[in-house]
């Protein structure tokens, strides 16, 4: 009895969660498909919503993700091979665990103003794609770590001893046997560690970035504009035709972020295995 109730129960929630999924989706659907054209997607952003786009912002998005991703997972796939297959375990080592598990639910705020004060106020970098991608960087990889330790931790330990015992070191053991291995459950966590930082704004308000720029960065040290920023940008606007825009820009956003969790899924399916 109980059990069939608590079934029904957890199938509910679920039909809950999908229905309002599928709501939202058709009416951000419904409001911006009209509004995606060429035009969109070469001009610029403008106050006339009839000349509006957004060319910047989706090339400044790219940017941010082409040195954000790379910085956050070099880093913290290093950082959870160290902590989980080299250090020592004792006090120390658990403590640094437990902190960036707690840094995981940190709001996003909160590294917006350590990127101001630190990459933008300290190193003097500015309102630049460096600085965005250092901040989201540090935001983003506490979940990377604690999903690739994890994922680590699943490999047998009778997999790293056979392969030191046919005489490989340490270190190949961990390259050529252990992360192949755990490659699907860090895809995982760098899923939904890059899904989070692609739509974060508040990071970018805090350390400056604008919301309205002609231009394209050249350089990592450049100013940018971000597709949050922007779609942020044309909620405030008064004029009804904005409403069009910014759906069109959250589908755009959606998009970006389907293609690369497609690409990931991919990725950790080729490389997926069963022990």
């Amino acid at each position: 009895m109980l059990n069939s109730i608590m079934s029904k129960v957890f199938f509910l929630s679920t039909m809950i969660g999908i229905v309002v999924l599928i709501i939202l989706l058709a009416s951000i659907l419904k409001q911006g498909v009209g509004a995606l054209s060429i035009d969109f997607f070469t001009n610029f952003s403008s106050s006339r919503p009839e000349r509006a786009g957004i060319k910047g912002a989706l090339i400044g998005t790219l940017w941010l993700m082409a040195l954000t991703t790379p910085i956050a997972v070099i880093l913290s796939v290093g950082t959870a091979i160290y902590l989980e297959e080299y250090a020592p375990k004792n006090k120390l080592t658990h403590f640094i665990e437990v902190n960036i598990s707690n840094l995981a639910g940190v709001p996003s705020v909160v590294f917006g103003l350590l990127g101001l004060t630190i990459f933008v106020r300290q190193f003097g970098l500015g309102n630049s794609v460096l600085a965005a991608s250092l901040t989201l960087a540090l935001m983003i990889m506490p979940v990377i770590i604690v999903s690739s330790k994890e994922a680590l931790r699943s490999v047998p330990n009778s997999i790293r001893e056979g392969s030191i015992g046919l005489g490989a070191s340490k270190w190949q053991t961990i390259y050529r046997i252990v992360l192949p291995a755990a490659v699907p459950g860090i895809i995982t966590g760098i899923i939904l560690a890059v899904s989070r930082a692609i739509g974060e704004t508040a990071p970018l308000v805090v350390i400056g970035i604008p919301v309205a720029l002609l231009a394209t960065p050249k350089s990592v040290f450049d100013s940018f504009q971000a597709l949050p920023m922007q779609i942020y940008n044309w909620v405030k606007m008064p004029q009804e035709a904005f409403v069009s825009l910014t759906s069109a820009g959250i589908i755009v956003l959606l998009a970006m972020l389907l293609l690369m969790n497609l690409v990931a899924v991919l990725i950790r399916n080729k490389y997926s295995k069963r022990f």
